[in-house]
């Protein structure tokens, strides 16, 4: 899998956009609520949900390579264990991210399949 520098950097541009589109349509609430109340039901489909739960998998993985890096740049022997964090971040992203279905995706299978 080698460095997940390439990663990092997906998933913070990932994140700066959601954080930009965040703000649009928070500051979409002065210009007009009726607006603002149409985008905000949006958000409530299936898809917006999909994409929520790719939003968590981004920051979740963003932070916890963060703290992989941080490892490698201030633990002595860090770069020498930095293929065996990488895989441990991964295992930990992966194991969180499947107890994140029900919380993030939960209110979209119900809206597509009944409760």
């Amino acid at each position: 899998m080698g460095d997940a520098g390439g990663h990092d950097r997906v998933t913070g541009v990932l994140i700066f956009f959601f954080l930009f589109v965040h703000v649009l349509d928070t500051a979409l609430v002065r210009v007009s609520p009726e607006a603002y109340d149409n985008v905000v039901a949006t958000y409530k489909t299936p898809i917006v949900a999909l994409l929520e739960y790719g939003l968590v998998a981004a920051i979740l993985f963003h932070a916890l390579n963060g703290l992989r890096v941080i490892a490698v740049d201030f633990w002595i022997k860090g770069a020498r264990y930095q293929k065996q964090m990488l895989w441990t971040v991964v295992a930990l992203w992966v194991v969180l991210m499947l107890g994140a279905i029900y919380p993030v995706l939960g209110h979209a299978a119900r809206e597509l399949f009944g409760s």
